[in-house]
């Protein structure tokens, strides 16, 4: 009875078990915890109120935002966090650091458009008519073509003086582009719901409106033009335009992903990483016939590129290879649904320039040459996607990587929105590190083809630390890609400028999120599997069951970590010495 008791403890704080035990996981706590009932209702309200105050940027939105954020933090913090098992303090410790991030994020909002305000005298009387039209309330339309007719002066006067400015910092132009937006946003929901309904509206309108949007799109284009000359730029010639965040901030973030290494630790990780993949690429060099050239051995491999048209049967010939070895080796539970769903589109020319390899998740997205492309960016795309170099990846953006994560996302622990790249990123490069440990390459070619990328991960994390450090500019980055690893020019620039040009949704710690996640589950997996604790399917399973978090967390629910209120980071997962 003892027994039963412990076993129902463990199971409960979201311990696997080994063998049959795992088995019989308690099927509640595959969906649940004791903070999941918080944590949905919060997200539903946070859906209700993005819905509803839709204008991004605006006042309205954000004092809602603050308050719902406020509301929630006070409320989970009246939970009994010394009664909750691990899997719930997890939740718990993550939810709380969401909320507060999220309002730290709502007051950097609220400073930056109050330093804005008088480059936005229109704004307020915008949100006021949007607000009105929620409820469908009549406008005077002869007084709102005036009042529009006003703004639109006040607009193209802000314009012109904006065009002398050159002092303004990124983060106030990336909030002007926001708030621009915004106003377009709610200018556009006026115009849709009431021209051709309200004849008043009709009559009056067509042009006022017409007027201002187009003069609030210029407006746009004039901040836009800002990012080139703003304090702190790092435009160099090669066209990029970064902004790096300096030391203090990447730390904070760093703390915030539950990361305890400093900048430097990281580099010297990432150093360590490189000298046992150069001494790999010799390896491979020598055995393809050319000594210790390992850039020829590269040469002959980026050559083994298909004919356009060719890619995709290309890349379905190893995915079906790579999925035939994870089931060979019994690695990973693989839903038959998994396997059948996943879909193939074609990567447009415009989202190559950011992306120049192919991408992955439900949706495969194949980059390989258009016939509107130059020949010399033909042929850098058709080599950067060489079947060599697609094979150390394919896993990586199939099974078991982005789309057996998404797929698993969607079915357990719904309620978990951790989203950290070192969950998503790091599990699938983690796989690229099990399978050349399990000698998936055949050949000294795909030997190169694996190096290739895992020196491109190790680069990612020195190239992005130095430029946030001030210490290299977007070219020395590209130089850098090019030089130490042997990318294609064109390929590399694509990297860099995903990197570091706002506005693409890449945070800073992205690019580094690859290796060091992916070294975080590594450090994992020796702990749980090598120790013979649990077998690699019982791991892999567990991972996903648990849904996407910092990787220190998983770790704690795996392996029952006692856990404080006040949890600060401190999983030192990669020896330095």
């Amino acid at each position: 009875m003892k027994a039963l008791h412990v076993c129902c403890l463990l199971l409960a704080a979201g311990c696997y078990l080994p063998g049959k035990a795992q088995q019989k996981e308690n099927v509640l706590y595959q969906q649940t915890s004791e903070v999941n009932n918080i944590m949905v209702q919060y997200n539903a309200d946070k859906g209700s109120i993005g819905r509803f105050y839709f204008v991004g940027n605006s006042p309205e939105r954000r004092q809602q935002l603050q308050k719902l954020n406020t509301t929630y933090l006070q409320q989970l913090e009246q939970t009994n966090f010394d009664a909750l098992p691990t899997g719930a303090r997890v939740d718990y410790i993550l939810f709380h650091k969401q909320l507060q991030s999220q309002l730290h994020d709502l007051q950097q909002e609220e400073t930056e458009y109050g330093r804005l305000h008088d480059w936005f005298p229109f704004a307020d009387k915008i949100y006021a008519v949007e607000k009105v039209r929620r409820r469908g309330t009549e406008q005077n339309a002869q007084q709102l073509a005036a009042d529009f007719h006003g703004m639109t002066a006040d607009v193209r006067q802000k314009t012109k003086q904006l065009r002398d400015k050159k002092d303004i910092n990124i983060d106030l132009i990336l909030r002007a582009e926001g708030i621009v937006k915004g106003l377009k946003d709610a200018l556009h929901s006026i115009h849709q719901f009431y021209n051709g309904y309200d004849p008043q509206y009709t009559w009056w309108m067509a042009a006022p409106y017409e007027e201002l949007d187009s003069a609030l799109s210029l407006y746009a284009g004039a901040w836009k033009s800002q990012e080139k000359v703003a304090p702190g730029s790092k435009e160099d010639g090669s066209g990029i335009v970064g902004f790096p965040i300096g030391r203090d901030e990447l730390v904070r973030q760093l703390q915030d992903e539950l990361i305890p290494y400093t900048p430097e630790e990281l580099i010297q990780i990432a150093n360590k990483e490189f000298a046992w993949c150069d001494a790999e690429m010799l390896k491979a060099s020598r055995e393809m016939g050319f000594g210790d050239d390992w850039k020829k051995a590269l040469e002959k491999v980026k050559n083994t590129y298909v004919p356009a048209g060719k890619q995709p049967e290309a890349i379905m010939k190893l995915y079906n290879e790579s999925v035939a070895f994870l089931h060979q080796h019994d690695l990973v539970t693989i839903p038959p649904l998994a396997e059948e769903s996943w879909r193939m589109i074609m990567m447009t020319p415009e989202r190559q320039l950011v992306n120049p390899f192919f991408t992955g998740g439900e949706t495969l997205s194949i980059s390989y040459p258009t016939d509107d492309m130059s020949e010399d960016d033909k042929l850098m795309s058709m080599r950067g996607n060489n079947p060599h170099f697609s094979r150390a990846t394919v896993h990586h953006e199939l099974i078991a990587g982005h789309h057996l994560q998404q797929f698993m996302n969607r079915r357990y622990r719904t309620y978990r929105n951790f989203n950290t790249p070192f969950w998503t990123e790091g599990w699938s490069l983690y796989w690229e590190l099990l399978l050349w440990d399990m000698q998936f390459p055949q050949s000294p070619e795909d030997r190169v083809g694996m190096l290739f990328w895992r020196m491109h991960r190790c680069a990612r994390i020195i190239f992005s630390l130095n430029f946030h450090l001030g210490k290299w500019t977007p070219q020395q980055c590209i130089d850098f890609l090019v030089d130490r690893v042997g990318h294609e020019k064109a390929n590399a620039a694509g990297e860099v400028r995903r990197s570091f040009v706002p506005g693409l949704g890449y945070s800073p710690l992205y690019q580094l999120a690859y290796m060091i996640g992916g070294l975080q589950f590594y450090a994992l997996k020796k702990e749980l599997v090598e120790s013979g604790k649990m077998t690699y399917k019982q791991y892999h399973d567990a991972v996903l069951h648990e849904n996407n978090m910092p990787v220190e967390m998983v770790r704690a629910i795996l392996t029952n970590q006692p856990l404080s209120k006040d949890f600060k980071t401190n999983w030192r997962f990669y020896p330095l010495k």
